[in-house]
């Protein structure tokens, strides 16, 4: 049994590296090349209240990530087939940690054509790249 405050078998930062070799990320630029691609759905995996709270990138689609699998599912209840267009999915979120994860899952449950934005939302606001209230 693992002792409270001891290091873990696998460290969050371990995981979004191991993620990152599976499905590296795009930069910053890249993303912005993409945005008017009418192939590539950007996808904004944070919170409800981060994107009341921040903004978030123009055209991009709400999916929390708390819900991003059972949505892209076509067995599950809660699937959304405007996630699952065959557009090549780009994901972020506020920092590049959680999209990392997504992006993993998502190309393990057979999406290959999947990415996230090295840097995530706030270094795209900080390139000074379009944002959007929602």
């Amino acid at each position: 049994m693992r002792t409270p405050g001891s290091p873990l078998a696998t460290s969050a930062s371990a995981l979004v590296a191991e993620a990152n070799a599976v499905v590296p990320p795009i930069s910053i630029e890249e993303a912005a090349a993409l945005l008017d691609d009418e192939s590539v759905l950007f996808v904004d995996i944070r919170e409800p209240k981060e994107l009341e709270r921040e903004g978030m990138i123009p055209g991009a689609f709400k999916a929390p990530r708390g819900m991003l699998e059972f949505w892209v599912d076509p067995a599950s209840p809660y699937y959304r087939a405007d996630l699952d267009s065959g557009r090549r999915l780009v994901l972020y979120c506020g920092s590049a940690w959680r999209s990392a994860l997504a992006a993993e899952v998502l190309h393990r449950m057979g999406y290959a054509d999947v990415t996230h934005i090295d840097g995530g939302f706030s270094g795209w606001k900080k390139a000074g790249h379009p944002t959007v209230m929602p």
